[in-house]
This record gives structure tokens, C-alpha cells and sequence, in this order.
């Protein structure tokens, strides 16, 4: 297994959404760096519902080579950064982070790059959660950016949502094995 590096907001959401374990189950351990951990110490000491990375034996801390004053990008915080210093350190590293500019800067400079939501099509596969199109909807309320377009990936990657071309296409086939006439795809009445 390639190693896992996580920003906070994957710890955060996956944490509120109560399915942590997740990353444990698919990675087996997951490294964070210092900066991480403050940031999450931060949340818990201003009353926020995020896990203490310390205290699971999963994760490990682990400060990147180059230090925590390492900024790939000016518009990173510590922890994106910092997530992305030791991606670079570690080969094969996997980096899970949700920002936009800190997945585009890390795809930019040949990192693999997986968002909070990427994982649950992966945990739904191995039977990890049943099904995603939930906790889809759940991280929505926890004030999660979600497009629809990205809403759409994740169920299509999650087995959940069919093309309208498929859904099409199955119509069609099965209309014209039974005999049956009408409009298939618009489900207009004859």
C-alpha cells in the first residue's frame, strides 16, 4: 500500500460524517504533519467536532524534511503545504486534501492527488459503507463545497448514478426485445 498523507479537512469531514475508520480500513495508516495536528488541536480547543490525531495508533506524525516553513504555494496553509512537501519526500505518497489550489498545485508538480469524497466510492466497494449518495448528502449539511458536477462523479465512480445515455440505451434494448412502443427516454405518457 502506497503511503497515505492527509490534510485536516479529509480528518475533519470523514470524522463528523463518523466513518474515520474509513481511511484505517482503505490506507492502514495514515501520516499527517505537525501542522495538521495544530490545526486540528486549534478546532478542538474553539469547540469544534474534529478528532485528535495523537490519540489514534493509526495515524502517524511525521514533519516533512524540508520543515515546516516550507510554501509550495502562497495561497497554501501550513498543513497544505506541509501535506504536500512530504508527498514529494515520500515516493508513490498519495496526498488527500479537498482545496482546489492545493489539488491542482500538487497535481501540477506530479503528486497524486484523492479529495475526502474520492474515498467513498473506494469504501463502498469494499463493502465499507453501503451505499454514498448519504453521506453525499450528509457532508452537504456540515458546510462542505459539493458541485453537482463532482456530486455526479462520485455517485457515477460509486455505482449510484447512470448516464441518461445508459439509462437510454437499457430502455431502448429492453423496449425492443418485449415489443413494446412509446416514448422511452422522456417518460412522457403515449
Amino acid at each position: 500500500m502506497d503511503s497515505v498523507i492527509s490534510n485536516t479537512s479529509p480528518l475533519q469531514y470523514l470524522h463528523q460524517l463518523a466513518h474515520l475508520e474509513l481511511l484505517r480500513s482503505l490506507c492502514g495508516h495514515v501520516i499527517v504533519p505537525p501542522a495538521v495536528v495544530g490545526e486540528l488541536r486549534a478546532g478542538i480547543r474553539a469547540g469544534f467536532d474534529v478528532p485528535d490525531p495523537t490519540l489514534l495508533d493509526w495515524i502517524k506524525v511525521r514533519e516533512p524534511a524540508a520543515g515546516p516553513a516550507l510554501r509550495l504555494v502562497v495561497d497554501l496553509g501550513a498543513g497544505e503545504s506541509a501535506v504536500l512537501a512530504l508527498a514529494l519526500e515520500i515516493p508513490g505518497a498519495i496526498a488527500i486534501l479537498d482545496d482546489a489550489l492545493a489539488r491542482a498545485s500538487g497535481e501540477r508538480i506530479g503528486i497524486r492527488v484523492v479529495g475526502t469524497l474520492g474515498i467513498l466510492p473506494q469504501a463502498k466497494k469494499k463493502s465499507l459503507v453501503p451505499a454514498v449518495r448519504p453521506l453525499l448528502e450528509r457532508v452537504e449539511t456540515l458546510r462542505f463545497r459539493l458541485s453537482e458536477r463532482t456530486k455526479v462523479t462520485i455517485l457515477r465512480r460509486a455505482g449510484e448514478l447512470f448516464s441518461f445515455t445508459t439509462a437510454c440505451a437499457t430502455s431502448f434494448v429492453t423496449t425492443a426485445i418485449s415489443g413494446a412502443s412509446g416514448p422511452l427516454c422522456l417518460g412522457l405518457p403515449e
